[in-house]
């Protein structure tokens, strides 16, 4: 029996297919969803710090600092999530969830936590050289997850 779906979500047109597709199936099962934004921490390089040619004191730049950058993606999945729950859940139960960290990862530790019956993905459909170097969240999942997942295709 389903009875919690959890669904990982992007800014991408991927991710609103399979929602679409993870909220009918919560409807029919009459199923609770979770929703997952995984955020993968931007990398900032070390500006190497430039000196004042006159003075030789240290000059102050104005760079965002790691925190802002934290922030900024937190509201960037915080309206993502929100996005998501407007155009699809309805009068359906929905938790949501925003990690930190690898992304299939995050998606198989939030299942584990949220007691997920069913995992739904969007796939990228890379292929190749890209799919190779990239790697592939949606494989990742479904060969490590000991939660069944689904995974939805653009073109289904």
């Amino acid at each position: 029996m389903i009875k919690k779906i959890l669904i990982g979500i992007d800014d991408s047109k991927y991710a609103e297919h399979a929602a679409e597709y993870g909220f009918d199936i919560a409807r029919k099962f009459n199923a609770a969803v979770g929703l997952v934004n995984i955020v993968e921490p931007a990398i900032m390089p070390q500006v190497a710090s430039s000196a004042d040619p006159i003075m030789g004191m240290p000059m102050q730049t104005t760079g965002i600092e790691e925190m802002e950058m934290l922030d900024i993606q937190k509201n960037q999945s915080e309206n993502i999530v929100d996005r998501f729950i407007k155009r699809f859940a309805g009068d359906l139960q929905v938790t949501h969830f925003t990690e930190y960290g690898p992304t299939a990862e995050g998606i198989i530790s939030c299942g584990k936590e949220y007691g997920a019956d069913l995992i739904v993905l969007g796939t990228h459909n890379r292929t190749g050289f890209d799919r190779l170097i990239m790697g592939s969240v949606s494989e990742h999942v479904v060969r490590h997850s000991e939660i069944p997942v689904l995974v939805v295709p653009l073109g289904s």
